[in-house]
C-alpha cells in the first residue's frame, strides 16, 4: 500500500509531531494514517504503508488502545482484525488530554500538594512554599478549565474558540466599567 506524497508528509509531519503530544514517532504516525484512511487497515497494511515491521505496529496498537486512541473491528467471512480511530477527531483529542493529564498533571498536583501539607521550617523553605502553592493554584485552575472545555459540544468548542480576542475585549470592557465605579 504505496501512500500519496501529499499524505506520506502529513503522516510523516504527525510522527514527528508525537513526541509533542506524548507518544513516540512511530505511533505518531500511525493515529495520522489511521485518521486519514476512511476504511480501517489491517496491521499488515499498516506496517507496509509505514515501511515498519509488523511486531512495531503489534506494539503501536497496544499503546494506543491504552490510550484508547484506536479499535478494532471485524469484516464478516474475514478473520483479520482491522483497526480505525476510536471516534472523531475531537474525541481522539479529548482523550490524549485526558491521558496526558492522568500521567503529568496529575502526579505533579499530587507532589505539590504533599509538598504544602509538609509546612515549612525556614525562611528559605517559606518562599518556596508560597511558589509552590502558586504553581498549584495555577494547575488546579487549568485542570478546571480543561475538564470544562472537555464538557462542550464540538460545535461549542469551536465557538469558544472563534471569539478569541473578543472574550479579552470583554473582560477590559468590564474591568473599565468597574474602575469607573
Amino acid at each position: 500500500m504505496n501512500l500519496s506524497p501529499k499524505i506520506e508528509n502529513f503522516v510523516l509531519h504527525c510522527g514527528e509531531m508525537g513526541s509533542r503530544w506524548g507518544f513516540n514517532r512511530t505511533i505518531g504516525q500511525m493515529v495520522a494514517l489511521l485518521v486519514i484512511h476512511e476504511k480501517p487497515l489491517t496491521a499488515n497494511e499498516i506496517a507496509e504503508s509505514l515501511k515498519i515491521s509488523r511486531g512495531n505496529v503489534s506494539m503501536g496498537i497496544k499503546e494506543l488502545q491504552s490510550w484508547q486512541l484506536v479499535k478494532v473491528t471485524h469484516i464478516p467471512g474475514d478473520r483479520k482484525e482491522y483497526y480505525a480511530p476510536n471516534g472523531s477527531i475531537w474525541d481522539l483529542a479529548n482523550r490524549v488530554f485526558e491521558e496526558r493529564r492522568k500521567r503529568e498533571i496529575d502526579p505533579t498536583l499530587s507532589l505539590l500538594r504533599d509538598q504544602l501539607l509538609e509546612g515549612s521550617e525556614t525562611p528559605e523553605e517559606e518562599y518556596a512554599q508560597e511558589q509552590i502553592q502558586t504553581i498549584h493554584d495555577l494547575l488546579e485552575t487549568i485542570t478546571k478549565w480543561s475538564a470544562e472545555l472537555q464538557r462542550l459540544s464540538p460545535e461549542q468548542l469551536q465557538t469558544l474558540m472563534k471569539l478569541g480576542s473578543s472574550v479579552s475585549k470583554v473582560i477590559d470592557l468590564k474591568d473599565k466599567l468597574l474602575n469607573k465605579s
